[in-house]
């Protein structure tokens, strides 16, 4: 543990817990639990309440992750940290006292992997400006969304929402108003920010939401069962509770991976992906998510709560990065039927986009504008009634001439100085950039309205985050054949 002198004792419903104070200031309490460890009895069960302590409890270092191994390629880097008590957050505050506003920050890594303890979601940059921020664990995979006969489906959502209370009840304690949550999150980080929007269960838990990149989960049931069907007789057991309790941890681990590609690989995987949708993920079960997320918005829920949404422009292009060299000599035409089949919505879409003239660019695109850039002109067409604001990610990476996924967080979140951000940004990204994206996140956090107008005051403006500062109507016009 820390030197307590540079240690500071707040007391949370649960118990009291010992943070660390920075050298920038601010606080940092790492690792509490708002669940008890879901093992044993209480695998693949609800999150249950976590036995309260007396003793200030050590969070002056990250908790153990679900996430078990860290990704050696992935974009973000998301350490693992081993152990049992895996249903974890982080607080990062100026002080214990005042009522600030509260982002809770919900981690991507497509519902299967990625980790709360990454330095790029350190919240100091958002403490600097006013903000107390919660980064959060949840379950993930199969043990958070994998249905099994005889326990409850959507586990890693009833995470998300054990999480959410906590805040309601203890963010006082570290200086934050409980009344004005906003929560954020990436890729599939952000598909859970569009889940919560859309379920009557949560409202009372945030104020506003920040879709960043957000993938959408809305599996049918049938089919996340038979890929939970599939991985049980890769590991020899029945599809049941006591059936998988009584397999090993790690062995569903290894097996789920293999399990969510259906024997699929490269650009079949790809495909399986578009057409099936995530291989994990929140389930449209009829309990908890009773209907598809964009149709609970049709009905009016979350309709009070403004949300910010929006995508890069490249999401998927890192995926056909080898493209132009297998498929040189393939018309774009004939290379989109790879990912497409219907050939009306092949030639709208590809009437919007002539300039797309090799086949790796038009398919990254083309999955790009599926996946993602759709699905943000769907929401905010929806919820044209409701406050919504669109931006789009435009500036390219000098590394490789794309505006990719994953590449905004360190904008966002304003830490472009941390050394893993050069390998996907080059040597000197645009602080300007950081500065503009920063400020509107802070504003939106703060006030509601990150600064240009709504998608239903001025339809289909978007802020435009590239070279150069740009307010659009047309940003996403590429994109509306697929809508």
């Amino acid at each position: 543990m820390e030197d307590e002198s540079q240690t500071e004792v707040t007391q949370t419903a649960e118990g009291p817990v010992r943070g660390i104070r920075r050298p920038d200031g601010s606080l940092a309490f790492l690792g509490i639990p708002y669940a008890a460890p879901p093992t044993g009895r209480r695998r693949f069960q609800p999150p249950q309440p976590v036995a309260p302590w007396t003793e200030p409890l050590d969070a002056t270092r990250y908790g153990p992750t679900p996430q078990r191994r860290e990704e050696p390629n992935a974009i973000i880097p998301e350490p693992s940290v081993p152990g049992t008590a895996t249903l974890n957050l982080n607080v990062f505050t100026a002080s214990s006292s005042g009522a600030r506003p509260v982002l809770v920050w919900i981690h991507g890594g497509g519902y299967s992997s990625g980790s709360s303890a990454s330095p790029w979601y350190d919240g100091r940059t958002f403490v600097r400006d006013g903000i107390v921020v919660v980064t959060i664990s949840y379950r993930l995979g199969f043990d958070g969304f994998g249905v099994i006969d005889g326990a409850p489906d959507n586990r890693g959502v009833r995470d998300w929402l054990a999480a959410l209370e906590w805040v309601q009840r203890n963010i006082a304690a570290f200086g934050g108003d409980p009344a004005r949550v906003t929560i954020a999150g990436q890729s599939a980080g952000g598909g859970a920010v569009l889940t919560l929007l859309g379920m009557p269960e949560a409202q009372h838990l945030f104020r506003a939401g920040i879709s960043i990149s957000g993938a959408l989960g809305d599996l049918p049931r049938d089919r996340a069962r038979r890929r939970s069907e599939l991985l049980a007789s890769m590991v020899g057991c029945e599809p049941t509770l006591d059936g998988f309790r009584g397999v090993k941890e790690r062995a569903l681990t290894r097996r789920q991976y293999e399990a969510s590609l259906l024997g699929k690989t490269g650009l079949a995987a790809t495909t399986a992906t578009l057409t099936d949708g995530l291989p994990w993920g929140p389930v449209v079960d009829g309990d908890l998510l009773t209907r598809p997320t964009v149709d609970s918005y049709a009905a009016g829920v979350g309709a009070d709560k403004p949300l910010l949404l929006g995508a890069t422009d490249d999401e998927f292009t890192m995926v056909f990065d080898r493209a132009p060299r297998i498929l040189r000599w393939v018309p774009v035409p004939l290379a989109l039927l790879i990912v497409e089949k219907t050939h009306a919505l092949r030639r709208r879409w590809r009437r919007a986009n002539r300039t797309r003239r090799d086949a790796g660019s038009a398919l990254g695109r083309f999955v790009t504008d599926r996946v993602f850039r759709s699905l943000v002109v769907r929401i905010a067409e929806t919820r044209r009634d409701a406050r919504t604001w669109v931006y789009r990610f435009a500036w390219a990476s000098p590394t490789n001439g794309w505006s990719y996924h994953c590449l905004d967080v360190p904008f966002w979140f304003d830490c472009l100085d941390d050394p893993h951000v050069a390998r996907i940004a080059g040597e000197d990204p645009p602080q300007r950039l950081a500065d503009e994206m920063h400020a509107a996140a802070v504003a939106f956090i703060r006030d509601g309205d990150p600064g240009w107008p709504t998608w239903r005051t001025e339809p289909g403006t978007t802020r435009v985050f590239g070279d150069h500062p740009e307010l659009s109507r047309a940003a996403y016009d590429d994109a509306l054949p697929l809508v």
